[in-house]
């Protein structure tokens, strides 16, 4: 499939239009006045919003979802190769793609600035289209959570009239390699997705795949926290986001910025005035006792420790963490890091692990997780697996100079409704 192609679609079709970057391109697709429609397994706070952009979405995964005359259908990664949609789709030859492949096609007739690593490229791609937004460059973003535009929207895709992509690049099934970047930045590199790679080498090697895919005039930014030294930049910088990872993020922000030709009082502005983005540290209120509350997206231990660590720098009391494990593998392989990382907090509420794409796995639980901490480090750790008890609970022990911290890539998130209602 061509762009050509591409201009030539009326109708596309997204399976697993509810994930954060599926859904991105269906409101591209609603942008140039394309018919966008799409299913997922469950109604979200990502499918009411797009249901009232006029995006029809079913609940529910079937054949008869398809609709009879559709160009184009993206699906998401984690859509199985079985799923019904999909495999209707196939059976009457429409032009199928991936969502890492839409992208590729996206990219290549872009100026693509990509954010890699395996923390941090949400925040830094953010920072990143803030930086070019303030600068005048209009760039097209595409993120891997939801940032304000320059309307005062929360939303994951901004469409811009230049040349410029800003994109977040999964290394998730080496998603990424289907990108062609002319920026390309790698925040850091670690151990995680270990339910695709075989070890840390083998991650290592599908990012020298991507930097590889560079070209001769290309830059690459992996190597930018000499920046944070430099005097002016560390008077200058005033992060309303806290902890030195964020530090990390926008000083690499601040060195695509330089590259594009930015100034550095522009950048700096810019980034002063950065809020972040959905589920990354984010402020959600003020439990009835007077503890705050905050949500972080943090699922993998080095996220975690980081995030902990940013919460101690503003907390005066306790630190509360309520923490829902991302995947029975995850779980399972990096266990004794996810111990030592959650031990950090002061008191630990384990929810169950969210399975995701994978199916149950009996040797793996929170149980474990918490008898774990409280052997190792000595804070309590709990295990209780409804919401609702969860939130009495905390509620009923965080005081008023406490801070409260959901954490987690599933859907605890919901959790903090009940904290504060």
């Amino acid at each position: 499939m061509t762009l050509g192609d591409l201009a030539k679609i009326k109708h596309v079709h997204l399976i697993g239009i509810g994930g954060i970057g599926v859904s991105a391109i269906a409101r591209m697709m609603l942008h140039e006045g394309k018919i966008v429609s799409g299913s997922d397994a469950a109604s979200s706070m990502i499918t009411d919003e797009l249901m009232k952009l006029g995006v029809v979405v079913m609940i529910g995964q079937r054949a008869e979802n398809l609709p009879a005359r559709v160009d184009l259908v993206v699906y998401s990664p984690a859509v199985s190769i079985n799923n019904p949609e999909l495999v209707a789709a196939r059976a009457r030859d429409a032009m199928v793609l991936s969502y890492p492949e839409m992208l590729g096609l996206i990219s290549s007739d872009k100026f693509t600035i990509a954010i890699a690593g395996t923390h941090g490229k949400t925040t830094t791609t953010a920072m990143v289209a803030q930086i070019m937004i303030a600068a005048g460059l209009d760039p097209t973003v595409i993120v891997g959570s939801l940032m304000t535009d320059n309307h005062g929207r929360r939303t994951n895709f901004i469409a811009g009239h230049s040349r410029y992509l800003v994109v977040e690049a999964c290394e998730y099934k080496r998603a990424f390699l289907h990108l062609q970047p002319q920026i390309l930045v790698i925040t850091n590199i670690d151990n995680d997705h270990l339910d695709y790679y075989r070890d840390l080498e083998d991650i290592k090697s599908a990012f020298a795949e991507l930097v590889k895919k560079l070209p001769a005039s290309g830059v690459l930014v992996d190597n930018f926290t000499g920046i944070l030294a430099e005097p002016a930049i560390a008077t200058d910088l005033k992060l309303k986001v806290p902890g030195e990872h964020n530090r990390r993020n926008a000083a690499a922000a601040l060195a695509v910025a330089r590259a594009l030709g930015v100034s550095d009082e522009v950048s700096l502005g810019a980034l002063n005035n950065f809020a972040g983005t959905w589920r990354r540290f984010e402020y959600r209120g003020q439990l009835k006792r007077g503890a705050v509350l905050y949500d972080d997206y943090a699922h993998h231990p080095t996220e975690i420790a980081a995030t902990i660590a940013a919460a101690r720098s503003i907390c005066s009391g306790r630190l509360l963490v309520i923490f829902q494990p991302h995947l029975y593998s995850r779980t399972k392989l990096l266990f004794d890091d996810l111990v030592r990382a959650l031990g950090l907090a002061d008191l630990v509420f384990l929810a169950d692990i969210y399975a995701a794409r994978e199916a149950p796995d009996p040797t793996i639980s929170s149980a474990d997780l918490a008898t774990q901490i409280q052997t190792v480090t000595g804070h309590p750790g709990i295990y209780l697996p409804n919401y609702q008890y969860l939130a009495d609970r905390v509620k009923n022990l965080a005081n008023s100079n406490d801070l409260v911290l959901t954490m987690g890539a599933g859907d605890i998130f919901l959790l903090a409704e009940k904290l504060l209602s």
